[in-house]
């Protein structure tokens, strides 16, 4: 697991919610002109812990190992919720991870990452605006995360949150993630342990 670089999302400075009847939220490939509203939005979610648009430059650097996804308020969406179909999400092996390089070009509510390195994947980030919260986007940013992972060849999929993010654990503990070692401290400042979760993938069939 790259320590260094796998955070959880669970602050947040207040805001509105998406007002209902609001276009859907859609899901879709992160590209290079995301990274200014990317690092922006790591700015107000992870603080001290906010990746820099040089990291989130390197990141995308490392693609296709590395592999990003946003979640943005789809402007040609129709209010249902659903991704809009015909496009390749993280290369053609994922077609059917369910994200679009199509639509959803409007405001960025969300956005999760993976590393996948053989056997083993690891999710690198995964935020929720605040406006965005209490819809489930969160859990469908790790679904997405566990398809693609699965594709991928991956066999486990690991990740580390914070030990003091109750609504984070309560996500991963129903997705089936089991909570295999702790990170003494690991968070600074305020010395706050790190979870290691681990959830094993079913081979695709």
């Amino acid at each position: 697991m790259t320590a260094d670089a796998t955070r959880d999302a669970g602050r947040s400075a207040p805001s509105t919610r998406i007002p209902s009847g609001a276009k859907a939220v859609a899901l879709r490939d992160a590209t290079w002109h995301d990274i200014a509203e990317l690092a922006r939005l790591d700015a107000e979610l992870f603080e001290h812990e906010a990746w820099s648009e040089r990291t989130w430059w390197a990141e995308f650097a490392e693609r296709p190992r590395r592999k990003y996804v946003v979640a943005a308020v789809d402007i040609g969406a129709d209010g249902r919720g659903e991704d809009a179909p015909g496009a390749t999400p993280f290369g053609d092996q994922d077609r059917d991870a369910g994200v679009t390089s199509v639509g959803a070009q409007g405001r960025i509510v969300g956005y999760a990452g993976l590393d996948v390195s053989g056997s083993t994947a690891d999710v690198m980030t995964i935020a929720v605006a605040p406006e965005a919260r209490g819809t489930g986007l969160g859990r469908r940013l790790l679904d997405h995360l566990v398809t693609a992972a699965t594709r991928a060849g991956a066999e486990a999929l690991l990740l580390e949150v914070r030990a003091d993010n109750d609504p984070a654990l309560h996500l991963y503990d129903k997705a089936g993630f089991e909570r295999i070692n702790v990170r003494r401290r690991y968070y600074q400042p305020g010395d706050v342990d790190a979870v290691i979760m681990r959830k094993l993938l079913e081979e695709r069939r």
